[in-house]
């Protein structure tokens, strides 16, 4: 693996005498681990390696073909790096009381998902992004999560910092120089200069300063990165703390290849200065929202089909629909959206809900000679599936 000189010179002064074994560790294979929806995989039996800082989280031995798992596509787990758990450190540590939350740059959404499941219960999240192409990823993995309590939007962070001292939380996982993935993503070595380690310092400043506003008096920020430098992590906190008025829960925390299992990472936890009231006559409804599950729970009858969000909802009544369980060849059938045949006798005509070891994987309806696939189509399986 070819680097930059300057990188080498600049990531040097940070990892001192461990450079080589961070040189090392750049040719190794990339940790897996995946992270459980404790809602929807109740009965966890895991024989697996823990990620220590995260409760659900589990490193694989090697990395799966996950499209032909049933149970990704219900929303059982999520592919998530495992440096960037440790989120959930601040969560536990800081956070006894439900919140409202925003996730600032949520896409493709691992530490939504994330939140959604370690927040306290009754807290509400919004997952924002700003990049209107990345929109739909987000949404189809926050549903499939599941959690009744989120909303996702597409607003920009200077719309978002007009609802003054809304949040108790922000997550700022901003975009950067990506320096942390160079052994994930050797392509983005090409894509590094120090011109653009500057121009994402520069935005992600931008960025934090137009949603700090919307933090409340004693609200928790957290910053993160999966890159190195310091123009994008220290010298970041320091301005977000002289120039906006935070101050440090603790030290940062840097994750680097040769001394942990899991990718470059950089987290650090502000508490925002002041006890002044801020006046807020805005609400959500001023933002661009895209998905609301409270609102979808609340109408999912008034639709001619129930909508496949109902089906992966953590909250879906129960008895509502006939079930139906599928072997791991039909649900693959079903996730391909193919019509199904071969229905049993005893599911009775009209919609039912497919399930997959006991997980809800979506809607169909059972004509008699055949079931017919209400699986979203953006969303169905594109690769070829074992006969």
């Amino acid at each position: 693996m070819i680097l930059p000189p300057e990188f080498v010179s600049r990531t040097r002064d940070i990892t001192g005498d461990q450079w080589y074994e961070f040189e090392s560790a750049l040719n190794d294979e990339s940790p897996v681990s995946i992270r459980f929806n404790r809602k929807k995989m109740r009965d966890i039996n895991c024989d697996y390696d823990k990620v220590p800082w995260a409760e659900d989280a589990y490193y694989l031995t090697k990395r799966p073909v996950f499209t032909l798992d049933p149970l990704f596509h219900a929303g059982g787990y999520y592919v998530q790096e495992a440096s960037s758990m440790y989120l959930e450190h601040f969560v536990r540590q800081y956070i006894d009381s439900p919140v409202k939350a925003l996730d600032i740059c949520a896409a493709p959404g691992g530490k939504a998902t994330h939140l959604s499941s370690i927040l306290p219960k009754g807290s509400l999240l919004v997952a924002n992004e700003v990049i209107r192409s990345r929109v739909p990823v987000l949404v189809e993995n926050i549903v499939k999560w599941g959690n009744p309590e989120t909303i996702v939007t597409n607003s920009d962070p200077s719309e978002i910092g007009k609802l003054s001292g809304f949040f108790d939380f922000i997550l700022c996982d901003l975009p950067c120089s990506g320096e942390g993935m160079f052994r994930k993503d050797p392509d983005s070595i090409k894509e590094w200069s120090v011109e653009n380690v500057r121009l994402c310092a520069k935005r992600q400043r931008r960025i934090v300063a137009d949603v700090f506003p919307a933090l409340k008096s004693g609200g928790i920020i957290i910053y993160c990165t999966c890159t190195y430098n310091r123009e994008e992590n220290e010298e970041n906190i320091e301005w977000i703390c002289n120039e906006l008025g935070a101050e440090l829960l603790e030290p940062p925390k840097r994750f680097i290849i040769h001394n942990t299992k899991g990718e470059g990472f950089f987290i650090a936890g502000m508490r925002k200065k002041g006890s002044f009231w801020e006046k807020n006559s805005l609400s959500l409804d001023s933002l661009k929202i895209v998905y609301n599950a409270a609102e979808m729970l609340a109408n999912w009858n008034k639709h001619p089909a129930p909508p496949h969000e109902l089906a992966m909802s953590t909250a879906l009544p129960e008895n509502v629909f006939p079930h139906w369980e599928l072997d791991t060849s039909t649900a693959l059938k079903y996730l391909h959206r193919e019509a199904l045949y071969d229905v049993p006798p005893e599911i009775p005509k009209g919609f039912v809900l497919l399930t997959y070891n006991g997980l809800p994987l979506g809607f169909v309806k059972n004509i008699g000679v055949r079931a017919n696939n209400f699986y979203p189509k953006e969303w169905r399986i594109r690769m070829n599936i074992p006969s």
